[in-house]
Parts: C-alpha cells; sequence; structure tokens
C-alpha cells in the first residue's frame, strides 16, 4: 500500500507511483479572489483525477461566512462519495502552483487523514514535466468507507483568536502586506480593512518560490525567526484558504503547534465589535 512521508511529494514521486491500487489524485482548484475566470479556456487535468470542490461542497453549506469547515457527519459522506477509503493515498493539487490544494490537504489532516500529501507545484508543474493530462471528466465512483474524526486543536474559533490577539500570541496574517495594512483595498466589499490587533504579516507568497514551497531548511529558518520560542501559532487570511498554506509550510518545517482561524479576516472584519488594526 502506498503511503506518503511528507507534506508534500514531487510530480517525478507522483508519476513514479500513478499506478498505485490505493492511490487517489484530487484536484482542488479553485478560482483566485478577485481573479476573472477564462471561460474560453478548456479545463484541463492530471490523469484519472478526481475533483475536489472547495466551493460548494466541501464546507459548511449552511455557514455564515465563506468556506468555514464542515461538519464531522458531511465531511465523512461527501469524501465517500469521491470513493476514498480509510486506506487510502490522497495526492492533492490545484492548477495555480499550490494555492488551494493546501486547504484540502488541511481539511483531511483536521479530519484525522494523515496520508495526504500536497503536490509541489500542482497542474503547472505536472504540465511543464511533460506528463499525461487529459480533457476534464466527470467519473463514477463506488462509495468509500473513510471515517472523519474531528481534531479540534487545529481549528481556531473568533473568541480564541481574541484572547490569544490579547495576550500577544503568535497570529500570522497570511494575506499581502497591502490588505494587511490597509494600503489596497479588500477583494470582499464593504469588509473592513486591516488586521486584527497583534497579528503579524506572513505573505503566502513568501514561503513559495516558481509556484513551489520553499526547501524544509529555508522554511524551518522563516518560522524559527517569526517564531523563536516554538508557541502555537495561529493561521489567518482572507477566508480560510490561504491560511492552509502557512499550515502547510509549519508542517513541512516541522512546528505542528498550529490552529487555522476558521472565520479569518473575512468573519473578524464582518464582526464590528473587533477591533481592528491599520
Amino acid at each position: 500500500m502506498l503511503k506518503v512521508d511528507s507534506p508534500i511529494v514531487s510530480v517525478d514521486w507522483l508519476y513514479d507511483n500513478i499506478n498505485a491500487d490505493n492511490l487517489i489524485i484530487l484536484d482542488a482548484t479553485i478560482q483566485k479572489v478577485g481573479a476573472k475566470a477564462d471561460s474560453k479556456k478548456k479545463k484541463k487535468q492530471i490523469k484519472n483525477a478526481v475533483f475536489f470542490d472547495l466551493k460548494n461542497t466541501f464546507l459548511d453549506t449552511e455557514g455564515k461566512y465563506p468556506n468555514t469547515i464542515p461538519s464531522e457527519n458531511h465531511f465523512e459522506k461527501e469524501v465517500q462519495q469521491l470513493g476514498i477509503n480509510k486506506d487510502s493515498c490522497i495526492v492533492v493539487y490545484d492548477d495555480l502552483g499550490v494555492y488551494s490544494a493546501p486547504r484540502a490537504w488541511w481539511l483531511f489532516r483536521t479530519f484525522g487523514f494523515i496520508n495526504i500529501a500536497v503536490l509541489n507545484g500542482g497542474f503547472l508543474a505536472w504540465e511543464e514535466a511533460g506528463y499525461t493530462i487529459e480533457s476534464k471528466k466527470e467519473r463514477e465512483s463506488t462509495v468509500g468507507n473513510f471515517v472523519a474524526n474531528l481534531n479540534k486543536d487545529k481549528v481556531s474559533e473568533t473568541e480564541e483568536v481574541l484572547i490569544a490577539s490579547h495576550n500577544k500570541k503568535n497570529i500570522l496574517d497570511a494575506r499581502s502586506k497591502g490588505r494587511f495594512y490597509a494600503t489596497e483595498p479588500e477583494p470582499r466589499k464593504d469588509l473592513r480593512v486591516g488586521h486584527i490587533p497583534n497579528s503579524k504579516s506572513l505573505p503566502y507568497v513568501e514561503l513559495q518560490v516558481d509556484g513551489k514551497m520553499k526547501s524544509k531548511e529555508e522554511l524551518q529558518k522563516m518560522f524559527s525567526e517569526i517564531n523563536p520560542k516554538e508557541e502555537e501559532m495561529i493561521f489567518s487570511c482572507g477566508s480560510g484558504i490561504t491560511a492552509c498554506i502557512l499550515a502547510l509550510g509549519a508542517e513541512i518545517s516541522e512546528r505542528i503547534n498550529y490552529s487555522v482561524y476558521d472565520g479569518s479576516w473575512t468573519e473578524w472584519a464582518s464582526r464590528l465589535e473587533l477591533p481592528v488594526e491599520k
């Protein structure tokens, strides 16, 4: 049975293991916030990939804020519908390098499934390597026996973040510095600008080079400088997607004492009773 021993794998590793019986390849692509969809461009995917719908399925469909975490029962049922089993090995990717795939990776990890890795460089790296791609296909799957087991320690709610803010704990924000310091507008209209008081700016792009995650050594150096005492970290962003890139970087660098702020800036800025810094 195929197993991954790292939070990320290379396109060469995936190619070498593409025929493993328990391998499931997930395409977790979403449109980048603020970007316009190219309706003329035909969707391509890695051969045999299954679409993992972050925007319509794998979230709290009744949630007040975008992309919040689904219930244990909902996640388990929908993952089973994709044909995923307890002994599956999952590689997840997206079309933008490493952008939304870490959100899918984090969801699985948070629901107790660890045999999953992000494809470093995503579809772009796979295509560049000359490996097999295909037009998007809908696939019928046999219902799997996946079991979800929520680890609540990996998720932070607003009340916990407020306490961490008061106590000047490590809250790291993955948005751009322009959004953090309120020198550029939020892509979501009518949302307050600025950042959570006492949080620090760590744009997710600083963890990457050319659409791939930086090396383990580079990420370890980065997190050591930001968090020398290795205290607990809370990762935030606009709506919980790119905060998971910080979570992936932390995991690669063996810093596992972290959580993701579920509502992120969208919830914080929407709740007018909460303070904002600029």
